[in-house]
């Protein structure tokens, strides 16, 4: 057979592939070459805009003074988008078959994660939770659309697993339901409340049976994710500085600034990616703990970018809080990535008590940066990129002492 034939042949497969409507079953989790699929990425790249939005909320309630309500917001907004996109997320890494009827369902998915981004703003300035409720509604009754089909096809304890968390599901939607029927002082409570039974969900429907998610292609997914986070970041701040300075008179106090959100996020992407945690990721509890802690992750990362966004609006004088308020906005969210990142992944391979104190003390010193007013902003990213440095410098000693520690074993 030609090559052209063997490609018509593998083109005419993927299209009956398409077309049809195959069983929804569990993939196998030793399968090699998992990595995010164009879906998978087209579906990261719309959530985000949702990411975005949250950003937003947050940077306005904080240059406005309203620090405590923007971030009880920003926390509830942000867990409603990054728990759809998990769910998802280790849906498909199980049970992906990329027919017409998983595309189409995953398609609503993503026009939930567009109307609750549209009420992000509502949500922040009038308490009114509708839109983003409807949103989230969507996203998650399509979920479970998913896991009643994947159920369909399973016998079992699979088919046990898949029915709990359709049927979990659901009934949490039930109780979202109250952030638009209870009194607005309640509400926080109400989401305290769903937040953990929706924690619950997924330790209570694979008692007996674990999804066959892929940690290679979990990995992928996260740090896609991360990485489209991180994009938003640079995003946002460059718009800031160009909105600044073209408004404004002020480049001499936005380009330190501008450096600093270069440093700090190329300091965060290399850190969140020198270590290959999929070779951690071997039990459910091992997976769980660290899929979780994501939200740390990404939401730290997400406020990085509005904090750099409230830097510079105080830069230009349009920001209503003190220096030490701008500049808590960018080294709080920096310093918790710092330490979430090394507690969920990076701990697990460092190598003596120098490489295992070093981003927990960097941390603590990107919160002392806090303190110094101006240059505060500056000296968290000078920080960051030494830590970086530092890291470096680290493992290549490491490495080098075990390449000697061979060639004396071989001798």
């Amino acid at each position: 057979m030609t090559p052209s034939s063997d490609q018509g042949h593998a083109s005419r497969s993927a299209l009956r592939n398409f077309r049809s409507l195959r069983p929804l079953a569990a993939r196998g989790r030793k399968e090699p070459h998992r990595v995010s699929s164009p879906l998978e990425l087209f579906f990261d790249l719309c959530f985000v805009v949702a990411v975005a939005q949250a950003g937003v909320g947050l940077v306005h309630a904080v240059a406005g003074g309203h620090v405590g309500e923007g971030i009880l917001n920003y926390a509830m907004v942000f867990f409603a988008i990054w728990w759809a996109w998990m769910n998802f997320t280790w849906f498909a890494s199980a049970y992906d078959n990329d027919d017409v009827l998983y595309r189409v369902v995953t398609l609503i998915q993503i026009a939930g994660a567009l109307v609750l981004a549209a009420g992000v703003s509502q949500a922040f300035e009038r308490h009114d939770w509708v839109v983003v409720l409807i949103g989230y509604l969507i996203m998650r009754m399509a979920m479970a659309a998913q896991w009643l089909r994947a159920a369909r096809s399973a016998e079992g304890p699979e088919r046990t697993m898949a029915l709990r968390y359709a049927g979990c599901v659901l009934l949490c939607e039930i109780g979202w339901l109250g952030l638009v029927v209870l009194p607005e002082p309640t509400r926080p409570w109400l989401f305290l409340v769903m937040a953990v039974a929706e924690l619950c969900v997924p330790l209570y429907a694979e008692r007996g049976h674990t999804s066959a998610w892929h940690p290679h292609h979990i990995a992928d997914r996260y740090g896609a994710f991360t990485i489209i986070v991180l994009g938003e970041v640079i995003a946002a701040a460059t718009i800031a500085v160009k909105s600044a300075a073209t408004e404004h008179d002020v480049l001499g106090e936005l380009l330190p600034i501008a450096a600093a959100s270069l440093l700090i996020v190329f300091s965060a992407w290399w850190i969140y990616f020198v270590v290959p945690i999929h070779v951690h990721l071997r039990s459910n509890r091992q997976a769980f703990r660290w899929g979780y802690g994501h939200y740390l992750i990404f939401a730290s990362a997400a406020a990085i970018g509005a904090g750099l966004e409230v830097a510079i609006e105080h830069a230009a004088g349009d920001a209503h809080i003190t220096d030490l308020f701008a500049s808590a906005a960018v080294t709080l969210p920096t310093a918790l990535y710092l330490v979430t990142v090394w507690v969920l992944h990076s701990r697990y391979f460092k190598v003596g008590i120098a490489q295992q104190l070093l981003l927990p003390v960097t941390a603590v010193l990107v919160l002392c940066c806090t303190f110094l007013s101006g240059w505060a902003v500056l000296a968290a990213g000078l920080v960051s990129a030494l830590s970086l440095a530092t890291g470096v410098t680290l493992r290549a000693s490491t490495a080098a002492r075990e390449r000697a520690a061979e060639v004396e074993d071989m001798l």
